[in-house]
This record gives structure tokens, C-alpha cells and sequence, in this order.
């Protein structure tokens, strides 16, 4: 099947909604867990909805807003419809859902929905669906046009003229779907006894109408429904992203490399169910305490994580020396021993060994890469190990603009497939990014050439571990073992390879078109029963109004097709089984009752396991004491973060980052902790030949401000410091110290005479936010503080002797563009 766009499609449903469509019908329910089996009585409407309402489902749940429906009705009481504007007639034809992205507010209109006492005729509706979607659509020519007509085929219609219809359609690549309610289908099978004349009118037009037409299809709407819950996977068009593939070193030795342009896009993609989310219910306020019963409604809000931070104090002052002795478990105890702490009080911290190594700016320095796909070298196809592909496999093509990549790509690949090679490639997806190891291996089909690219572990990443050989056993003396009751006898290995072959399946599915016969499993038939069956009671508790009246229906059989194995494959080894059991002596095991234990299991702490990175343990005090100001501040502990949940209207933030985090050290008579440590044991990041660290800028600026004679490094070291840490991942946690920064550097430039280069920095750092990896959201906030944070201007540098090539309005234009 070949990939379609996702998206980009306007779908019209034409409802009837005459008379007849109020005809009741009895429904089989899913049995109880006793077994009962049980009914619902529901009109046909209602029956047929639930497949527009399904198909409307699908585009809310894709979340494409280039996935697009109208609603028409045929049958209303009114006549509201763009033709019948015009030029009249058309009558009981209702525009009832213009066309837009569908969401729940669709869904709800469509319950509304209820059989009219008026017929109306389905052509005028297809009549005005095409023009409906023709008028929205004039400017979207590339669009996909669908109809959808829901009938039961009971109202009389005119079908004069009806071929100048089926010409618009095809000229208008419209497709067209008919759901009937109780048509016969010969392939399902359904055929309806005592079939009223004009319905048997009716379905065969609407036979004749859907062959005439290029895309055209008629289907009974129980079929319809129970294809709908068909498991299926769409082949999409994924988006070409464009980036260079090098061969060679393109710096040192441009003559000897090439570098080709090439587009990326997906070849697989890894499929998840949708996540679940909670809601709670709604606190009323005193406003809506006082609502009527009768209009009162249960308002629900989603239940978001957040983290509070806790440090246990029960180890320190020999607390817990003393509860082991008193044999004290009370849990009130325990929790006074808990501090909270806040979140700015936090350092992050990455496992080192048995200690945590804190980095206060969140992430250690990236590598320097550079983006796009670098070749490391060859090696023989047959030495790749397929079980250490990982992650999703892409394609690479030329640049579909540019004849001359295409030739130079085909010439690489078709090198690679003439001497059965794969390349070792190096992928960065963006400069900055991390590195990612992979292999690319070439495709030559008759149309194109093209490369495949799929990730490959680092030598870190893998693991080998060895055991005891299986088939030969050493004694102690050395010798070989040949009769153990480890070792299988040669009978035992002739009941397992009878056992193997009766299971096996390769050859016993259905025949194909050659009339050989094909392997029972198919992949492509395969799917994920926790995607599917997910989406499925996703599907189903949106549509219907009561679940429990209208429980989830069972899967559809192609969901279930390989869960269990099949029945002959089964009767097949049983013979075989038996033999296995006979020969192994195989016994069933009487379980064994566990004893729980009456204390939990505690692990002994070590001496030294709360201190890190080799700090000095804290001085001993009596307990309840507090320690003097004087004695060594305690060692930093690690956070536990409990979770809570809270309303979506909850003024604490949403956590992302689940790294361990470190509290600050501070002595105990120091005023409350600032946002960042403020520790000696870190490093204060100073890069050879600079005055200025990372860790602390504003610290080390205004030291060697105090120091004398060193202004004007100084000020350009801070410039550097603060563009390195804005461009740098997870910055926004800095911005408000390094715009304590810039006020800084601002003040001590236009006092130093160091003016021009305040101005050079500041242009210089608008510049980096605005490139593709930079910190827009940080020059946001500079343009908040608006001029005085801008560039010093001429009369501003006047006032203390200094001379700025800016002039006032240029400065004022500067913050605000």
C-alpha cells in the first residue's frame, strides 16, 4: 500500500436522519463475568453514529489539525445549506458541523442528534457535501476529499442527472463510502429478510453509484463497525531533514574528503500506547456551594507530580544510636526527623561511585560536534552482529534538488553493494548534540540509491557475561565428566528434538498465490495488543454515554491471532510431550509456603556512607544540642523527593528532571541558603588564563574588581562567562544570576571606560540567543528590563567622560527589536 500524507484530509458525513432511522433494534452486549449474556435496545441513529463517532475519534486521537470534518444532514426539520442560499430547493438538507478539526464538543453535538419526522433525499445531501467541500477547499487543491453517507436506504430519492455527479466526483477525486444500516453484503455474509421494496431500489443504486466512481465503496454498517476496531498500521510519509554526509576529514585534508548533501527522514518508527492521566475532583468554591442540585455538575481537574524535598536528620547528634538502644519505632518521631527543604537549596548531583559528584550547572560540558553524518570506516557485511542494532532505522537520500549529490551518493552506494560492505558512520543530529555510533548499509532498487542508517551501542553499553559450559563438566581433578545428571542421556536428546519438530510451524499457513505453503506467523499481521486494545476502550468510553450499560465489546480476532498458539500445533506434540515427560521424569513441585517476616530486613549503613566527596565528618554534640557556628558544616545528604499529587491549577511547578539533586552546605548561623552553593569543595570553573569561573561569576568578578588593575580582563572574562552559560543547556535556572551579571558588568564598564566593549559583548549576545541553539527565552528577559540593560549611549557615557558610538534612540531601537 503505497504511504499517503498524513493529515490534510476534509471528510464529509452525510446523516439520514428520516423517520425511519428511529426504528429500534437489539444489541448484543459483551457476556457478564457470570457468563449471562445480555441486550440493549438502541434506534438505528444511534447504532450508525457510533461509527461517525469513531471515525471522528480517530482524528482527535491523531491530534493532526490538517484532519478535518463537516457534518450534513438529510431529514432535518430545517433547511440550512449553502445551495439552497442561492438558488433554493434542496430541502431538509442541514449544515450541522461546518468543517473544522473535530473535538469533544463534535462528539456531543452528535449525541444530540435524534430521528426527525421529515424525509429527506441523500442526493441533494451528496449534492451539497461536494459543494460544501469544494468552497472550503478552493485554495487546498493537494487536500484528500472523503464522503461518508450514513442511511438506512429507506427515503425515496431523485437520481436524475445522477451521472453529472459522479463526473464532479472524479474530477474532484472524491472518494465515497456508503454505510448501510442492514444492507446485504455477500462477503460478510448479511442478507435482510423482508426487505422493503424501496430499500431494495435504493441499495442497488447506491451499488451502481460507487462503481461508476473512481474510489467508491457500499458496506453494511454492522461490518463497518466491526472493522473499525481492526487493528491496522497507516504507512505515512515522513519529513526529509536535511544534513551532510562526509567521507574523510573535510579541515585537515579537504582534498582527500567530500561532503554530500543529503535528507534524513524515518524508515521506522517505535509505536506507544497513549499515556493515561488522573483527574480529581474539583474543590467548589462557596459560589457554587450555593448552585441547585439540578444544575450542580461535577467539575474534574488532571492530577499533576510534583516533588517536595525532604533531608533525614536521624543519623546526625547519635539520634539514631539512641533509638536502636530505647528500641523506639515510633513513626511521629520519625517524621520530625525529616527537614524539608526547598528546591533552590538544591545543587544537582550524578553518581560517582558510592558518592554523588554535585554540578551546579545541571549537565557537565557537551562535546564540540558538528552536524551531520560522518563516515569512519568499512567493514564486511557478514561481521555485522544484527543482535546489537537498536533504536529506529532511518533513511538517507540525496538531496532530491540536486542532481549532483544524487551522483555522488549513488557512486558511495553503489561501491558499498558491489563489495558487500557496511560503514561505521558517526550521526549528530545538531551542532552541540551528542554523538551517536551507527551503521550504514546500502540499498540499490531500480529507481534510486539510498543508504541505511541504524544507532549501534558504544563498547560501554555492552555487556558480555560468561557461564559454565552446558555439555562439558570438569571434576576437580580435572577430568571430563561424560555421565552426570546434568549431562542429557541420548534418549532425552532425541525426545527434545521430537518435542522441537512437532512445534514446528514454518511451513503450515495458508497457501500462497504460487500454492506453496507460507509460515503460520507474519509480522506484518502481528500487533501490539497494548496499543491497539488501549485505543480501542479509548475509543469505545468516548462514544458511548454509559459504560456500564454498554461495556468494552471483546478485541478484534486479528488482535488475538497469535496470543494463543494454534490448536493443531497443539494436538501435534502432544505425543511428543508425553515422550518428555517420560524420559526427563518431570514431577510437579509442591509449593512451598514463604514465612513473612515479622521485622523488615534493615542493611547496615556504613561509617562513611552519608559523606561525599571527602568531607570531614561533622563534630560530635550531645544530643538536642545545637552545634556552635565555629564547628565544620555537616556534609551534604541527599535529597529524598516525595511525591504528591496537585491539581493541574496548582501553583507548583511540573518536575521534569528526575536526576538526584544535593542539598547546599551553609553553616548553621548563616542566613537562609541563595539559590545556588556556595561551597568551596566545588569547582569554580576558571578555564586556563581566565580570572572569572563558571560556578561563581559574580563572586569572582567583584573579587578581582577589588583587587585593582585587572578591570578590563576582568569585564571580558565576564562577557565570556555569561554567553557560555546562556547557549548552555538547562540555563534557565541561571538566568536570573547571570542578569545579575550583566547589571554588574553594565555599571563597572560605564565607570572603567570600558564601554566599547559592553557594547561589543551585548551585540554579540543578542546575536548567540538568536541562533539555533542558542537562549532566545533569555534575551525575553533582558528586553524586559528594557534600557538598562542596553547598549551605553553617547550621553550616558558623557556624564562620566567616556565617548559610545551609539546614540540614544539607537540604544532604545537595539532593546526592542
Amino acid at each position: 500500500m503505497p504511504a499517503e500524507r498524513a493529515g490534510y484530509t476534509v471528510t464529509m458525513f452525510l446523516i439520514d436522519i428520516s423517520p425511519s432511522m428511529g426504528a429500534t433494534r437489539s444489541i448484543e452486549l459483551p457476556p457478564t463475568p457470570n457468563g449471562e449474556q445480555r441486550t440493549t435496545e438502541m434506534t438505528n441513529l444511534e447504532w450508525a453514529l457510533q461509527f461517525v463517532k469513531l471515525k471522528i475519534q480517530e482524528m482527535i486521537f491523531n491530534g493532526r489539525k490538517t484532519d478535518q470534518c463537516g457534518v450534513i444532514l438529510f431529514g432535518s426539520e430545517e433547511t440550512n445549506n449553502i445551495i439552497h442560499e442561492k438558488n433554493g430547493g434542496y430541502q431538509h438538507v442541514s449544515e450541522y458541523i461546518p468543517i473544522a478539526h473535530p473535538n469533544s464538543t463534535t462528539l456531543a453535538k452528535l449525541v444530540t442528534l435524534q430521528p426527525s419526522e421529515n424525509s429527506g433525499d441523500p442526493i441533494d445531501a451528496l449534492i451539497v457535501g461536494i459543494e460544501t467541500q469544494d468552497i472550503y477547499l478552493n485554495k487546498k487543491r493537494t487536500w484528500t476529499r472523503k464522503i461518508v453517507i450514513v442511511t438506512d436506504g429507506q427515503s425515496p430519492m431523485e437520481i436524475e442527472d445522477w451521472e453529472a455527479t459522479v463526473k464532479k466526483m472524479n474530477a474532484l477525486a472524491i472518494s465515497l463510502t456508503v454505510i448501510g444500516v442492514d444492507f446485504d453484503d455477500d462477503e460478510f455474509p448479511f442478507h435482510e429478510e423482508d426487505k422493503s421494496t424501496i430499500k431494495v431500489e435504493n441499495e442497488a443504486f447506491y451499488h451502481k453509484l460507487t462503481s461508476s466512481l473512481d474510489d467508491g465503496l457500499v458496506g453494511t454498517c454492522v461490518f463497518a463497525l466491526q472493522e473499525i476496531a481492526r487493528p491496522d498500521m497507516k504507512q505515512t510519509k515522513s519529513a526529509l531533514m536535511g544534513t551532510v554526509l562526509r567521507l574523510g576529514d573535510v579541515d585537515v585534508r579537504p582534498e582527500e574528503a567530500i561532503e554530500i548533501l543529503v535528507k534524513a527522514s524515518k524508515c521506522t518508527a517505535l509505536a506507544r500506547p497513549k499515556s493515561w492521566k488522573k483527574f480529581g475532583r474539583r474543590e467548589k468554591t462557596d459560589e457554587q456551594m450555593q448552585v441547585d442540585e439540578e444544575e450542580e455538575k461535577t467539575v474534574f481537574a488532571q492530577l499533576k507530580m510534583r516533588s517536595e524535598y525532604y533531608i533525614d536528620r536521624s543519623t546526625q547528634d547519635g539520634e539514631e544510636q539512641d533509638k536502636m538502644d530505647t528500641g523506639s519505632d515510633d513513626e511521629e518521631d520519625k517524621d520530625k526527623n525529616l527537614e524539608k527543604v526547598e528546591k533552590e537549596q538544591l545543587i544537582r548531583g550524578f553518581k560517582y561511585g558510592s558518592t554523588y559528584a554535585p554540578c551546579p550547572d545541571g549537565q557537565f560540558r557537551r562535546l564540540n560536534t558538528r552536524k551531520g553524518i560522518d563516515i569512519c570506516g568499512f567493514f564486511h557485511a557478514k561481521n555485522f552482529r544484527r543482535e546489537l542494532a537498536m533504536g529506529e532505522v532511518q533513511y538517507v537520500w540525496a538531496d532530491p534538488g540536486a542532481p549532483q549529490q544524487q551522483v555522488a551518493l549513488s557512486s558511495i552506494v553503489q561501491a558499498m553493494y558491489e563489495k558487500g560492505v557496511l560503514a561505521i558512520a558517526r550521526w549528530v543530529s545538531k551542532d552541540g548534540m551528542d554523538p551517536k555510533m551507527g551503521v550504514l548499509e546500502a540499498r540499490v532498487d531500480p529507481n534510486i540509491d539510498y543508504l541505511l542508517w541504524v544507532q549501534m551501542p558504544f563498547a560501554d553499553d555492552v555487556r558480555k557475561y560468561t557461564f559454565a559450559s552446558l555439555e562439558n563438566l570438569v571434576s576437580k581433578n580435572g577430568e571430563s565428566i561424560t555421565k552426570h545428571p546434568y549431562l542429557p542421556t541420548e534418549d532425552q536428546l532425541e525426545a527434545m528434538g521430537k518435542f522441537i519438530d512437532s512445534m514446528d510451524i514454518m511451513d503450515s499457513g495458508e497457501n500462497d498465490a504460487e500454492g506453496k505453503p507460507v509460515p503460520w506467523y507474519d509480522t506484518q499481521q502481528s500487533y501490539n495488543p497494548a496499543i491497539h486494545r488501549t485505543k480501542q476502550a479509548l475509543f469505545h468510553s468516548a462514544v458511548v454515554n454509559d459504560i456500564t450499560s454498554n461495556p468494552l465489546p471483546p478485541p478484534h480476532p486479528e488482535l488475538l491471532r497469535y496470543i494463543n498458539p494454534p490448536q493443531w500445533a497443539l494436538k501435534a506434540s502432544k505425543g511428543a510431550i508425553a515422550e518428555c515427560k517420560a524420559v526427563f521424569k518431570v514431577k510437579e513441585v509442591p509449593k512451598k509456603a514463604t514465612k513473612v517476616r515479622k521485622d523488615g530486613h534493615v542493611r547496615a549503613m556504613d561509617e562513611d556512607e552519608d559523606m561525599l566527596l571527602l568531607d570531614k565528618k561533622p563534630a560530635a554534640s550531645r544530643k538536642g544540642k545545637e552545634p556552635a557556628a565555629s564547628q565544620v558544616p555537616l556534609s551534604p545528604k541527599l535529597a529524598r523527593p516525595a511525591k504528591k499529587s496537585a491539581a493541574s491549577d496548582s501553583e507548583t511547578e511540573e518536575e521534569s528532571d528526575r536526576e538526584p539533586l544535593l542539598l547546599s552546605k551553609r553553616p548553621f548561623n548563616a542566613l537562609p541558603t541563595p539559590e545556588r552553593s556556595m561551597s568551596p569543595d566545588v569547582d569554580p570553573g576558571r578555564a586556563p588564563g581566565r580570572i572569572i569561573g563558571s560556578t561563581y561569576p559574580l563572586r569572582d568578578f567583584k573579587t578581582n574588581l577589588a583587587q585593582g588593575d585587572v578591570v578590563t580582563k576582568a569585564v571580558e572574562d565576564m562577557g565570556v562567562i555569561i554567553k557560555e552559560v546562556v547557549v548552555r543547556p538547562f540555563a534557565s535556572r541561571r538566568h536570573k544570576e547571570m542578569i545579575e551579571c550583566m547589571v554588574a558588568m553594565r555599571d563597572t564598564s560605564l565607570k572603567e571606560d570600558e564601554i566599547d566593549a559592553w557594547n561589543a559583548f551585548l551585540r554579540d549576545l543578542k546575536e548567540s540567543c538568536h541562533k539555533e541553539a542558542g537562549n532566545p527565552e533569555f534575551w525575553q528577559e533582558v528586553q524586559k528590563l528594557g534600557r538598562s540593560l542596553s547598549l551605553i549611549s553617547e550621553p550616558e557615557a558623557k556624564k562620566l567622560g567616556g565617548h559610545s558610538e551609539f546614540s540614544e534612540s539607537a540604544s532604545e531601537a537595539f532593546i526592542t527589536q
